[in-house]
């Protein structure tokens, strides 16, 4: 005779099995989803990448529709290579690009065999003039990025001995940029001619991104030779340029190297300056300078107050603050995920899920889309299958884990795979209301658009080790060797003060230099990176010290006569 206690024990080890089968079922299409996705983005990755080493290697860049080839790093900016020998077979810039590609999605041989066709055939000794900023992004960066990983011996990415000889491209690469920061000002030129150094008549104008995102590939070449020439020149142009910046603390677009002098002084977020905001605050994550971080907190609080429009941002006169263009560009959707770094969570989200509607509008996204009309520009209808939606999914979805962020990144692979997939590789969309296509497939597609979305649905890479991307998408690990310890009036105490001497500070999100989402206790809240509370939640006050700063306008809130915080001035 069985006891009912022994029923009673198999019924409850019943639903036991029954429970765990269930979570297990619950879990394993999440699981076998992102696997599936991976191994898609993997198929898309190898796709272009093997048509490119087919029909364009060692040439830049692979023209898909026709199955042919451009040298387009002398050809960035719309401006065509001068002087080009007859033998000159390019720089092998997608193979560059790749680089750190192939190591994130397991490829050691590639790598290996692809670092061996550099060191014996790449040669920077060419009457070729190339765009400074465009050749330290996607070469530098690319060269710098890969000698690193290939120097991490627990990766085992060579059979047999790495020689540093990506380094020794990148320091001969380094040493050509040079010329173009002899410069009254220190700006660099925006263009420079790699064997004969800065051209006679040369243009003097260049953009914000241009002469302010250097600072991660020199600083980072630096770092590595011993040399501190190249991280030298590079914080000199980016502290002259940060000289030059309004009463409002912002920045025009253009400028001239020569007389140090505005030419554009409407700007945003987007093309021309996005990439001199992303390098501030990466360049204190990987080198930890504290100058690095008072500038971007600066720098980020006057975007905030005076581009910010609800989750868009418009651009606006540098000297007045005044909207000058309301416009969503393509470039802008990088912008989230330089707010997750900082913690701004709820902001990123809101901005990502306002590109990503317009993704689902048109299949894929429009360079340019007037916000106030409603339309897309006339003329910058293209889509040359940029990353930065899919590198801001990236980043939401490891500050969140919210699953709805795969699912954007599975519509954006569809789309990519329908939309963009050719027979010779992937080409860009030159008309996103006709998809027409271009013939032209980037190196950053597989430098940043493959990437950041392998990474969404795998991110194992990113366990091993603590990473700073570039604005190109090349990973360069933040080592203990490079970065300097923060002060202490910058370690906080608890998560929402800081002690400072006898006193004790209400401070915000940024000023904590910590992801509030991660890291803050149980019920505790912030809203944006600017926004510090009120002293007291029912927003009571006797002074102005009792009001924080609001979290939408950034504006510091003030104490009225009737003893309550609020925007009451207007400044």
């Amino acid at each position: 005779m069985f006891r009912p206690r022994y029923y009673l024990t198999c019924f409850l080890l019943f639903l036991l099995v029954l429970s765990v089968l269930s979570i297990s079922q619950s879990q394993s299409p999440s699981a076998a989803k992102k696997k599936r996705m991976r191994d898609k983005v993997r198929n898309m990755f190898y796709h272009a990448y093997d048509n490119y080493m087919m029909y364009a290697f060692p040439h830049d860049e692979l023209k898909p529709l026709t199955k042919t080839f451009t040298n387009s790093l002398s050809e960035l900016g719309n401006l065509k290579l001068e002087h080009l020998p007859q033998d000159y077979n390019g720089s092998a810039l997608t193979l560059i690009e790749s680089l750190s590609s192939l190591v994130i999605m397991g490829n050691n041989t590639e790598f290996e065999r692809a670092v061996l066709w550099l060191s014996e055939n790449l040669t920077f000794d060419v009457d070729a003039r190339i765009n400074l900023f465009e050749c330290n992004i996607r070469v530098l960066g690319g060269l710098v990025s890969a000698h690193l990983l290939a120097s991490d011996s627990s990766k085992k990415l060579f059979q047999g001995a790495y020689e540093n000889q990506l380094l020794l491209l990148a320091e001969d690469l380094g040493k050509r940029f040079l010329p173009a920061f002899n410069t009254p000002t220190g700006l660099p030129y925006a263009w420079i001619n790699l064997k004969y150094g800065v051209m006679e008549n040369e243009t003097t104008e260049t953009s914000t991104s241009g002469c302010g995102s250097l600072i991660l590939e020199m600083g980072a070449l630096s770092k590595m030779t011993g040399d501190p020439i190249y991280e030298s020149v590079a914080l000199r142009a980016l502290r002259k340029l940060w000289s030059m910046q309004s009463s409002l603390k912002l920045f025009g677009t253009t400028l001239d190297v020569a007389t140090g002098q505005w030419i554009e002084y409407s700007s945003g977020i987007g093309a021309g300056v996005d990439s001199f905001y992303e390098y501030l605050l990466k360049a204190h994550i990987l080198f930890g300078k504290e100058d690095f971080w008072k500038m971007f907190h600066s720098a980020y609080v006057a975007v905030q107050k005076y581009f910010r429009h609800g989750p868009w941002y418009h651009e606006a006169d540098m000297r007045t603050g005044r909207a000058t263009y309301w416009q969503l560009t393509s470039l802008q959707a990088f912008w989230p995920g330089l707010q997750v770094l900082v913690g701004d969570v709820i902001a990123a989200n809101s901005s990502h899920r306002e590109f990503f509607h317009v993704w689902k509008r048109f299949g894929v996204l429009p360079e340019r889309y007037l916000l106030d009309h409603q339309m897309l520009h006339p003329t910058e209808k293209y889509y040359p299958l940029r990353p930065e939606l899919a590198e801001s999914t990236f980043y939401l979805y490891q500050a969140t884990k919210d699953p709805w962020y795969i699912e954007v990144g599975e519509s954006i692979v569809n789309s990519l795979n329908l939309y963009t997939k050719v027979e010779g590789g992937f080409a860009s969309v030159k008309d996103v209301t006709t998809m027409q296509l271009e013939d032209h497939q980037h190196s950053f597609f597989l430098a940043e658009t493959c990437k950041y979305l392998y990474l969404l649905f795998d991110d194992s890479f990113v366990h091993e080790n603590n990473y700073v991307f570039t604005t190109e998408g090349h990973p360069l690990p933040v080592l203990s060797t490079w970065h300097e310890e923060l002060p202490v009036a910058y370690i906080p105490t608890n998560w929402t003060f800081v002690k400072r001497r006898s006193t004790v500070n209400r401070i915000s999100a940024m000023s904590l230099q910590v992801c509030p989402a991660m890291n803050l206790k149980s019920g505790q809240h912030i809203e944006s990176a600017c926004h510090i509370p009120d002293a007291r939640g029912d927003y009571r006050c006797l002074t102005d010290e009792d009001c924080g700063v609001d979290a939408t306008t950034c504006r510091r809130r003030s104490c009225s006569m009737a003893g309550y915080c609020g925007l009451w001035l207007i400044i």
